[in-house]
């Protein structure tokens, strides 16, 4: 796919995708979140990405869906005649994201509103500039949170928080956003995405890709879970995987010689066989080789 509406660079292991209509503030459109998830699905194939940055060109990083259909922009699904099969747009983005293989880090540098928010909320680390405002402003247009908010931001801030921007559809600053735990931290214009790439150089020069991808779905998926024994099942056949791998021995071996690891194995090909193992399907113990 060519981008039009968002830019693809990497560099020294960490994929920029930045949100790019600078004269709208890089409102969001249907165009946009196809290129998004395009590019997912390109980084998740592309050994040289181990990590992805997101960013908005400009000063904001989304304003929201652009509203220059006026009071129609929302009736997609109605239009369609079937409201209740419409699959927001947003939505299917926030799932891509979710499901991601490579660690996302979101470098919210100017008004992220509307969706330009909720797509954030599965990114693994947000960090924000001084100059961001965030907003869950659906109900000040009439509709609802979109893109999956429901489940990721109480998750994220707990259900008080969560609830008292859903309600309110106010919009509030970087520092209200570090206090309630949706941000990771506060930077300054200038050295937001400084602080954005060199935690995802930590990832690529320490981390292997591989236990990445899978600790980062063990994580998000197991929010879900009833029981810590579903934990103990996935961990417990996950660490068998790895355990055999060729990484492990390189991680060992790295450590006891005091030098840096070069993990040889990549994803998508060193994940376990059906990864993940849930929701798709029930998990069972494996007996036998699991390679």
């Amino acid at each position: 796919m060519e981008y039009e509406q968002i830019t693809y660079a990497v560099a020294d292991g960490v994929l920029t995708l930045t949100l790019h209509r600078p004269e709208r503030l890089n409102a969001f459109t249907a165009r946009m979140g196809d290129e998004l998830r395009d590019a997912l699905d390109r980084s998740d194939a592309d050994d040289d990405v181990r990590a992805v940055v997101v960013t908005g060109a400009g000063r904001g990083f989304c304003a929201g869906a652009d509203l220059a259909g006026g009071g129609a922009t929302f009736d997609q699904g109605a239009a369609e005649g079937t409201p209740e099969r419409h699959r927001d747009g947003g939505g299917l983005v926030a799932l891509r994201i979710f499901e991601s293989l490579k660690p996302v880090i979101g470098a919210i540098n100017g008004p992220a509103v509307g969706v330009g928010a909720t797509m954030t909320l599965p990114m693994d680390v947000r960090l924000a500039s001084t100059a961001a405002r965030i907003g869950f402003v659906f109900a000040r247009r009439g509709i609802v949170p979109e893109a999956a908010s429901s489940w990721f931001l109480p998750r994220v801030v707990g259900i008080s928080r969560a609830v008292e921007w859903a309600v309110t559809g106010r919009v509030f600053d970087a520092a209200e956003a570090h206090e309630a735990g949706l941000v990771r931290a506060v930077h300054a214009p200038d050295a937001l995405l400084p602080a954005a790439y060199a935690l995802a150089a930590e990832i690529v020069e320490h981390a292997a890709p591989v236990s990445v991808a899978m600790a980062r779905q063990m994580m998000w998926r197991m929010l879900g879970a009833d029981h810590p024994m579903a934990a103990h099942e996935v961990d417990s056949a996950a660490m068998v995987h790895r355990g055999r791998s060729a990484d492990v021995a390189e991680g060992v071996g790295a450590f006891l010689e005091k030098r840096p690891a070069a993990f040889p194995d990549r994803v998508p090909q060193g994940l376990p066989p059906g990864w993940p193992w849930w929701p798709e399907r029930p998990y069972r113990p494996v007996t036998g080789d699991t390679t």
